[in-house]
């Protein structure tokens, strides 16, 4: 088997074990549903789907993605076959990437590149599609260095979205233009061209990936607006001793207190965590100077961590608001820390070749200057210097553990934080009273808040699944998409949305006459069930269950 193939089909290996580890309950049959992973059983393509509905269109093309491959596999497969395969690909392109004959220091780089702060955190958050752009990033700088299959590289970001898409451009386009050739002279591989060349082509495949989002978002009739409150609300925030910036190069810093890991803010466990991803950063500066992407993702890094830290000062914080009031796409550099991206990359690449150094594996500085593909498949002889690398090669071997050992609480599902429930009865009922009716009419969605705690979820936060749950064709599911990040409230995108709160705040609002056939109540407290009751003391109750209740409109009030 050539070397590469070998060190991907090992990284793939380790990969799938640490996602096994990493998701336990998830795994289970059944939907993960925390925060924004919303998936749903039979999802049905609606102009939800394709961005032409609702507010920005975030989920485009991830929701059409998952709604294609659950027309032929079940959504529970389809969700936990997209978890594994973060994972996978992650830690199979790191080991591509770092250059060493040897499979411990590629392990130990993938090792850190997925089981990390920020894929953790990630995961808490619910945020799969950028992940699945994260761990696509290898194996972009890998395309960039061979000059080839940049394309089908930029899949996973491109399935992702738009701030996968921009995540991974914030990474590929610095490295397009600082690429070294290969430091053999007459190598086969190696992209040729010059550096202006390299960042054009780049740039137009990154923009045209990115056409699925931006396309809808020009098409829609009120344009694109973001509330400049958000950049306050999702700025990066201190989630360990150090404050923001150390949380940030600890690959920390999410701005939900709600998706940090179990005692991450411990100081010996953050202390570690520190370390292990500093002396990753510097042993990429120092034992990386051959590597051809070693300048590119260096400035990449940079990028990303000014970016991330951009919301710490009242200066960045002016500028991101002043973007975002010019064009509400920008809204999408509010959630700042995720452009740490290509620090944990540039920083699992250094803790390989630290590894590789330790192991003393003869050639593995000076294989840093080849073009990965171009490495010879060489293995040292079986009796060379056994003695003396055999204790370094456990060292390396170790390396892989040291990731898993700072930050146990990643492990089982975040200690259980991701399981897998079944959505209830009375839903899949719901569903099918809403598909079978003709009259016309949207179905509304109360309480008229965007995110829910259900018992049935554990009372997990989850992002209503009822407009991906009840999509069927001809009606809309309206919910609301304001977010609210302790007193900070992030206004609607969604005219209708804002219309919609604009009439539920009177005493008795006139639903049908809004253009509704169906109200769904699948949460609230007692006080608002009793008032949704009683705007609907003339509806008929179709459905009646702890889980939701379903009432129907009268048709002849339905506009």
């Amino acid at each position: 088997m050539p070397h590469q193939a070998r060190a991907a089909l090992a990284g793939a290996v380790l990969g799938l074990t640490l996602a096994t580890l990493a998701l336990g309950p998830a795994l289970s049959w059944g939907f993960v549903l925390i925060h924004d992973m919303v998936f749903v059983p039979d999802p049905a393509f609606s102009r939800f789907t394709f961005g032409l509905a609702g507010g920005a269109p975030r989920v485009v093309p991830s929701d059409a993605v998952v709604t294609a491959l659950s027309q032929v596999l079940p959504g529970e497969l389809v969700q936990k076959l997209i978890l594994l395969a973060v994972f996978v690909l992650g830690a199979s392109g790191v080991a591509v990437l770092v250059p060493s004959p040897g499979l411990a220091p590629r392990l130990a780089a993938a090792a850190f590149y997925v089981w990390n702060p920020y894929v953790a955190e990630r995961l808490l958050i619910g945020q799969w599609a950028l992940l699945l752009g994260y761990a696509g990033l290898p194996w972009v700088v890998h395309a960039l260095c061979r000059g080839r299959r940049l394309a089908v590289s930029l899949l996973p970001a491109a399935t992702g979205g738009f701030a996968a898409m921009l995540v991974t451009a914030v990474t590929a386009l610095p490295v397009a233009a600082l690429l070294r050739r290969p430091a053999r002279a007459g190598a086969a591989d190696g992209d040729h061209r010059g550096p202006w060349a390299r960042v054009l082509r780049t740039g137009v495949v990154l923009g045209a990936f990115c056409l699925p989002w931006l396309v809808p978002a020009a098409l829609r009739p009120h344009g694109l607006a973001g509330d400049p409150v958000g950049v306050e609300a999702f700025a990066s925030r201190a989630d360990t001793p150090f404050g923001t910036l150390g949380s940030l190069l600890s690959l920390g810093g999410i701005w939900n207190a709600n998706a940090v890991p179990v005692g991450y803010g411990e100081v010996v466990g953050a202390v570690a965590r520190l370390l292990l991803t500093v002396v990753g950063i510097a042993a990429f500066v120092r034992l990386g100077r051959g590597l051809p992407y070693r300048n590119g993702l260096a400035l990449a890094g940079v990028i990303g961590f000014a970016i991330a830290g951009a919301g710490v000062t009242e200066a960045g914080r002016s500028a991101l608001k002043w973007l975002v009031g010019v064009w509400g796409g920008f809204a999408v550099f509010r959630d700042a820390q995720q452009y740490v991206a290509p620090v944990a990359l540039l920083a699992a690449v250094g803790i390989g070749l630290l590894a590789a150094a330790a192991a003393r594996v003869p050639g593995a500085v000076a294989e840093a200057g080849r073009v990965p593909e171009a490495e010879p498949e060489r293995v040292p002889a079986a009796g060379r210097d056994r003695g003396r690398r055999a204790p370094a090669g456990v060292l390396a071997g170790l390396l892989v553990a040291v990731p898993v050992a700072v930050l146990p609480t990643m492990a089982w599902g975040a200690l259980g934080a991701l399981d897998a429930v079944p959505y209830p009865r009375a839903w899949y009922e719901a569903r099918v009273t809403l598909r079978d009716d003709p009259a016309p009419g949207d179905v509304l969605v109360l309480p008229f808040e965007s995110y829910r705690r259900f018992d049935w979820n554990g009372g997990r936060p989850v992002l209503d699944p009822a407009q991906r749950f009840f999509a069927v064709p001809g009606r809309r599911v309206v919910t609301n998409d304001v977010v609210r990040v302790g007193e900070l409230v992030v206004r609607s995108e969604d005219p209708r949305a804002t219309e919609v709160e604009r009439v539920l705040e009177g005493r008795s609002p006139d639903l049908a006459g809004l253009g509704f056939r169906y109200v769904i109540v699948d949460a609230g407290t007692v006080e608002e069930c009793k008032r949704f009751a009683d705007w609907l003391r003339d509806a008929e109750v179709v459905v009646d269950a702890p889980e939701l209740r379903l009432y129907r409109l009268e048709p002849s009030r339905t506009p």
